[in-house]
Order: C-alpha cells, then structure tokens, then sequence
C-alpha cells in the first residue's frame, strides 16, 4: 500500500497554511515544510531579479538519504517561535526547513522531494486544501495496492475562485497533486511542472483553490509585482541551461518545448501564444463548463507573450554587451 508525503513550500500565510493542515489531516504519512526564506511577519520588497545561487544547482535525486544537509538550508532550533509556520508545523509532527529566499517554491521542490520519506509525494500549495471527494480518493489510494510503474502520477481539476466563491467546476484541468518521486524529472524554475517518465492519470476531481485574492484576471497578470517577478526570472533562467537550477533526476541540457520555442524564437512564439492560446483557452471552457470567463482565458497567452518578449531583449542586451 502507498504511503504519502505532504509536501509544502510557503512563505507566510500562516492562516492559509493552517487550512491545508487541518484538511489533510490523516490523509498523509509524512510532512515536510520548506519556507521560502526565514519565516518572518514583515514582508519586505522583492529584491532585484536574480537565480539562485550556482552551489545550490544540485541534482537531489541523486543524493544519497543520508548525505549532508546543504549548507542553504536549516532547521531553526526548537522550541520553535510562538506564532511561527515552524511551531505549527511541529504540532503536525512535520519536519521543517527555511531555504534562501528565492521568492518562488520551485527551487525548493527537489530539496523537499529529497527529505520525504516515501516516494509518494502529495504536492500542495498553502492556499490549496482537498475537497471531499478528493480526501476518499486519498484514504482508498493509500488502502490499495501499488501502481504500476508507468504511473509517474496523478492530475485533477483546479477551480478558479473570485476571492468569495469558486466560479467553475470542471476546468482548468491538469493540476498535478500527486507524483512519484523516482518516476518524474524537474528543475527548479518558476512555472515548470515535473516530466513524467511514464503518465499522469487524469481523475475528475477536486482540488480546492482558494487563496485571499482572486485566482485569475488582470489583477493577477498585471498588477501583482510577484508576477512580473517570475516572469523576469523565467527570462532569466531562458538564456543559461536547466542543469544550472536545482534539478530532481534532470541532466539533460536540452529545455522542454515549452521554453525552447522561445529560446528559438522568441517574437514569433509571443505573437502566436498571445493570439492562439486564448482562443484555445476560450473553445476548451466553453466545451466543458458551457461559458467563458473572458479574464481567465487569456490568462495564460499574454503571460507567455510577456516572458518571451523579455527573454529577447535579455538576449540582445547579452548580444550587444
């Protein structure tokens, strides 16, 4: 029988965290806390765009369990912190780790997939929690036998959520929450998914998402300065290799198609995402939930357009130097 391992990268939002604890409860055999820097209740403003530090490019999957902690990475002395995510992960009987700030939890997965106990990983985010039909899913996953080994996971649907209400039912879809660690490969980038070596079964159900704000819209597209953020970073990251993040099971130099297509050509693919994927956004919302949500699908397309155009002044201004 599967045993399962929560594992949470966070930066605050201890209230929401919270949620996601008690939800899961019982519905895991292991929890591993990675905070994004220290954990701390003043936010401070997001620093110049820069990656994480080279010594920090490790490939964890191929660490040894007993091998040494990184020197990026610790555990706070105990008792913990009155009020803290370490004190509240300690009444979960969870492990915790603050890493460096790298103001996204990509960089931190591999770490975390390495201090799991099982391979099973349950990947949620803080403002995240299982719905119902999600939590019996979990208890008869982890009361039945093994997969095969061509199953590298699990995908659901991910509502989108107004800030009050959640306002679809059945799309997007393709949120991976559950992984097997030995059958996925990834780097540390903002926005990248775990590669399966073998797939990713689709279920029809839930996983709640349902942070402060909106889940979707101008806002999140133009106004929220982490977004931007990551979109600098992602560029960034474009003009160097996969192998210079932190990696789980990835050696390749080669990038995904996804990223690559822009590396190749950087203004035709921001023309084409910024036109077609909404289009393809808009025809699949409306076959599956009978509307269209104008702000939702476009979402994804300007996004695209805006990293690709980034990442081709990035490298003219590299070019030029």
């Amino acid at each position: 029988m599967p045993s399962l391992s929560l594992v949470v990268c966070v930066h605050g939002e201890r209230d929401l965290f919270g949620r996601l604890l008690r939800e899961a409860a019982g519905h895991c055999d292991d929890l591993v806390v990675v905070h994004d820097g220290p954990d701390s209740n003043n936010r401070a403003a997001l620093p110049p765009v820069d990656q994480p530090a080279k010594e920090m490019a490790l490939d964890y999957g191929a660490l040894a369990p007993d091998a040494p902690l990184p020197t990026f990475y610790n555990t706070p002395p105990l008792p913990a912190r009155s009020g803290s995510i370490h004190e509240l992960v300690m009444q979960h009987q969870g492990r915790y780790f603050e890493g460096p700030r790298c103001f996204q939890q990509e960089p931190h997965w591999p770490f975390a997939w390495w201090q799991a106990k099982h391979d099973w990983i349950l990947r949620l985010d803080a403002d995240e929690f299982p719905s119902e039909e999600l939590k019996s899913w979990l208890r008869r996953f982890r009361d039945s036998p093994e997969p095969t080994t061509d199953t590298s996971g699990y995908t659901c649907t991910w509502p989108l959520w107004n800030g009050t209400r959640t306002v679809t039912t059945r799309w997007p879809t393709d949120r991976i929450f559950l992984l097997h660690r030995r059958r996925v490969r990834f780097f540390g980038m903002a926005e990248q998914v775990p590669i399966p070596d073998g797939e990713f079964e689709a279920l029809q159900l839930i996983l709640e998402h349902r942070p402060r704000r909106k889940s979707y819209g101008f806002s999140n597209l133009l106004l929220r300065k982490q977004a931007y953020h990551w979109r600098q970073i992602i560029a960034q990251s474009l003009l160097g290799r996969p192998t210079d993040l932190q990696c789980w099971r990835w050696t390749s130099e080669q990038w995904p198609t996804i990223w690559e297509e822009i590396r190749e050509r950087p203004l035709r693919t921001a023309f084409y995402r910024l036109i077609m994927w909404p289009l393809f956004n808009l025809r699949e919302m409306k076959r599956v939930e009978g509307r269209v949500i104008l702000s939702a699908v476009i979402f994804s397309g300007v996004h695209h357009c805006i990293v690709a155009v980034m990442y081709w002044r990035l490298r003219l201004m590299q070019t030029k130097a």
